[in-house]
């Protein structure tokens, strides 16, 4: 099994266009495959990452429309990297506004990563506006969950911790967030875009089961992208995602009589799937998949074959179990 065979064929945009949000942000908007067909949002990771050609192709475009953005900062939306009103919940607001624009009463709710950490918020506010929801990769936004990538992940990868943590001076180790978020912040160009490719290289070398597979996830992407990932990850980190201690969890009463598939990787160790054990136990009738030889990437093929099974699945049936 490889990762074309499982998904969708390739497809471009019937239609893109850029949407202001606010005097500073204006976001990038994209819609695929079928106008009448069932509508669906994709949600990206990061927070920072951005669609790619890739994200269109986890759902039937003969029986999906498909509506993707990039968030605030992130890819083509503008200013790139910009943590100013940033917030989750102005992210909710804008994926508000976009259903409007493309005239949608509701859709299926699509995230990974940190996409189902914005998945979850935004349907816990507007549980009438979704049909269901697809997930991979659970990350509820916890200070458990943000010390665990700081530090924790040494534990699997400690080589590539070690580099993390290198490339600040030892007095600064006990707080990597904190001497990161210098860093990526700083006037000196240089200093910025180092600390963003040390973050990005970090990141990058655990996504996959198969560290040999890591390099996939770090090529293809310019200094500026590296910086925004790396500064819009910190900014949300230091604010606990803007979210409440326990917040998601405890919302999961308002969704939890919608449909919902959760994948995960055994070995991811980006999001351990303790988490998405705990969402599954908080959600009566979710389906939850553990693959077990996968780590974060939803391009690992086992993951993206669950995926495509649950969009294809829903498509049919109107269920996710």
């Amino acid at each position: 099994m490889t990762l074309e065979s499982v998904l969708h064929p390739p497809l471009e945009p019937y239609r893109s266009g850029r949407l202001a949000v606010d005097e500073l942000h204006t976001l990038y908007w994209e819609a695929c495959g079928n106008p009448a067909g069932i509508p669906v949002v994709f949600l990206h990771g990061g927070p920072g990452a951005g669609i790619s050609p890739k994200s269109r192709r986890f759902f039937d475009a003969g029986k999906y429309h498909i509506i993707l953005f990039d968030q605030r900062g992130s890819g083509r939306s503008t200013p790139l990297g910009e943590t100013h009103a940033n917030t989750t919940q102005l992210l909710i607001e804008d994926i508000e506004r976009l259903r409007a624009l493309m005239g949608i009463a509701q859709w299926l709710v699509f995230g990974g990563s940190w996409g189902s950490t914005l998945a979850l918020a935004y349907a816990q506010a507007h549980p009438a506006r979704c049909l269901g929801l697809v997930l991979r990769g659970i990350w509820l936004g916890s200070e458990a969950e943000i010390h665990w990538w700081l530090y924790g992940v040494r534990n699997f990868f400690p080589r590539e911790w070690e580099a993390f943590s290198a490339h600040v001076p030892e007095g600064e180790r006990g707080d990597l967030l904190g001497a990161y978020t210098r860093r990526m912040t700083s006037p000196d160009l240089a200093v910025r875009h180092a600390a963003a490719e040390a973050w990005r290289q970090y990141e990058g070398a655990c996504l996959y089961l198969r560290p040999e597979a890591s390099g996939a996830a770090t090529s293809g992407t310019g200094v500026a992208e590296a910086v925004s990932v790396g500064l819009l990850e910190a900014h949300y980190f230091r604010h606990q995602a803007f979210l409440h201690a326990g917040q998601l969890l405890q919302g999961m009463p308002r969704i939890a009589h919608l449909p919902g598939f959760i994948v995960h990787g055994r070995y991811d160790v980006i999001c351990p799937v303790r988490y998405a054990h705990a969402l599954a136990d908080a959600w009566p009738g979710v389906q939850l998949k553990v693959v077990a030889d996968a780590g974060h990437s939803s391009h690992e093929p086992g993951i993206a074959a669950e995926l495509c099974w649950a969009t294809d699945r829903f498509a049919e049936t109107g269920r996710l179990d």
